[in-house]
């Protein structure tokens, strides 16, 4: 039976993928440490994998622990495109199947999900990402902004990437006023094909790499620079994090669901 408004108590579980990297680690969980709410909520970092001691079910067994009713989930992914949304929603209860297979299973969990989007192209993204990129950029007018992200070859997810990706591109150069921006996924790999077709017909540019991570690692540190080895660009390496943004992004997703809770 759904708890009153008057009896609900939510706490928000932050996930995001995880990695053996400790400073990745870190970057995230200084975030979620930093988020400023309007309601003393408990809130745990949780990781899909690789993090031990702080894997989803360990974040929800500590809230529930404290009596919590109503789990905020906010997914910390860059894409809804992500395989990883569709088998963590699923593993909430949030929809009856998953459209791929998983290794995941059902978490145990008696409060009912508050299930959140990725951050996909909220502008507050765009201006992340421009923030990012700006110090690269010396005659906007004359360049061309190439955002890289992961992607998907699963047929579903790959055009949700797509969709996602172009609207990015489509707000960043408004943003920053570029003649052109475009993007790529990392699967499958069109770099090469996208950066052969801007050589041709736009020779004159210089070309801005964006890779869309949410923290620096392996992709931005070794995949793209390996991909993009035949070809001259301009690029830095930054993920969204760190950045300020990301905290606001975070504290946004949950006082909407927030509202919706007591609202009602």
């Amino acid at each position: 039976m759904e708890a009153s408004v008057e009896n609900r108590k939510p706490g928000v579980l932050i996930i995001s993928h995880g990695s053996r990297d400790k400073q990745w680690v870190h970057l995230v969980e200084n975030a979620v440490d930093q988020m400023e709410l309007s309601r003393n909520v408990p809130v745990e970092c949780s990781f899909l994998e690789l993090v031990e001691g702080k894997l989803i079910q360990d974040g929800i067994d500590r809230l529930e622990a404290q009596g919590v009713t109503d789990l905020i989930t906010v997914p910390l992914f860059v894409a809804s495109g992500s395989t990883h949304i569709d088998e963590i929603s699923w593993a909430l209860g949030v929809k009856e199947e998953p459209v791929l297979e998983t290794d995941l299973e059902r978490f145990r969990l008696s409060s009912r999900v508050h299930f959140c989007e990725p951050m996909d192209d909220d502008p507050l993204v765009v201006e992340m990402m421009y923030d990012k990129i700006k110090a690269l950029s010396a005659q906007p007018e004359q360049e061309i902004v190439l955002i890289l992200a992961h992607g998907s070859i699963e047929k579903g997810f790959h055009l949700t990437w797509r969709r996602m990706l172009e609207s990015l591109a489509a707000q960043l150069k408004a943003r920053g006023g570029f003649d052109e921006t475009d993007v790529a996924m990392l699967l499958p790999d069109q770099t090469d094909r996208k950066m052969k077709w801007w050589r041709k017909h736009k020779p004159e540019h210089s070309v801005i790499v964006a890779p869309l991570f949410l923290s620096a690692g392996y992709f931005t540190n070794k995949v793209i620079p390996d991909r993009m080895k035949a070809y001259d660009y301009r690029y830095n390496g930054h993920a969204l994090l760190p950045h300020p943004l990301v905290k606001t992004w975070l504290e946004k997703r949950v006082e909407d669901k927030l509202h919706e809770l007591f609202s009602g």
